[in-house]
């Protein structure tokens, strides 16, 4: 499929010392320094949402990362245009749009993480389409998983600028799922609005103070629990800070 790459996290490897989100490439760790810059300095009050009005979840585990169970995802793509191997990667929730059915493969992850967090990902679970590395990152729209985990032709294709040469036809290294647009937020989120709730939340205890968005800030597929999509679905209904 000629489709651009959706992805940010080519050429990320394991590494035993960062084994989250070890980047390889500078321009990756630039494009998430930069985005990350840009929500440095959010408002650091309270959140207006009230987080405290939602009832949260008691876990029976205690509260333990490993059985956290994730029911929806981020997923990041770049609207604005840039070259790599001399293929511009751009993918904006425009494009999606365009495409057949509004539907696309979300190709091109390069990082363990992150593919295993594809891997993850059951049919008709719901995802917020974020813009990444552009001049006001934030949410834009929401989209569904329409088609589970399969090999990534990419990784095949000497073409295409996310080929893996070690990778075997007969045991492929790396995944991607088909998603379908579903609507635009009601407004714009941008992370320094997301981040702001984050920080208050981080304080006093609400549901994204381990949001990955800002633990795990490089992974381009992220998992959210249902907390925190409900509550970052309910900024939309908020008037921009």
């Amino acid at each position: 499929m000629p489709w651009p790459s959706r992805k940010r996290d080519k050429g990320a490897v394991a590494d035993k010392k960062e084994p989250d989100a070890k980047i390889a490439k500078t321009k990756e760790e630039t494009s998430d320094k930069e985005e990350e810059e840009k929500a440095a300095k959010p408002p650091a009050g309270s959140s207006k949402s009230g987080w405290k009005n939602w009832k949260k979840k008691e876990s029976e585990s205690g509260g333990e990362e490993s059985k956290i169970t994730y029911c929806h995802w981020l997923l990041k793509s770049e609207p604005e245009s840039r070259l790599e191997k001399g293929v511009d990667v751009k993918f904006s929730v425009d494009d999606l749009k365009a495409q057949p059915n509004q539907t696309t493969c979300w190709d091109g992850v390069r990082n363990y993480q992150a593919r295993n967090f594809l891997r993850s990902m059951k049919l008709g679970q719901q995802a917020f389409f974020y813009h990444s590395n552009c001049k006001e990152p934030g949410i834009v729209a929401l989209v569904k998983i329409v088609k589970e985990a399969y090999p990534d032709h990419t990784q095949f294709d000497q073409k295409d600028p996310h080929y893996d040469s070690t990778s075997r036809k007969e045991n492929p290294k790396w995944s991607m799922v088909d998603v379908q647009f579903v609507r635009m937020t009601k407004r714009f989120i941008p992370l320094s609005e997301i981040k702001a709730h984050h920080l208050a939340h981080k304080a006093d205890g609400g549901p994204l103070k381990d949001m990955m968005l800002f633990t795990r800030q490089r992974l381009s597929i992220q998992p959210l629990t249902q907390e925190e999509f409900d509550f970052v679905l309910s900024l939309e209904e908020e008037k921009p800070h």
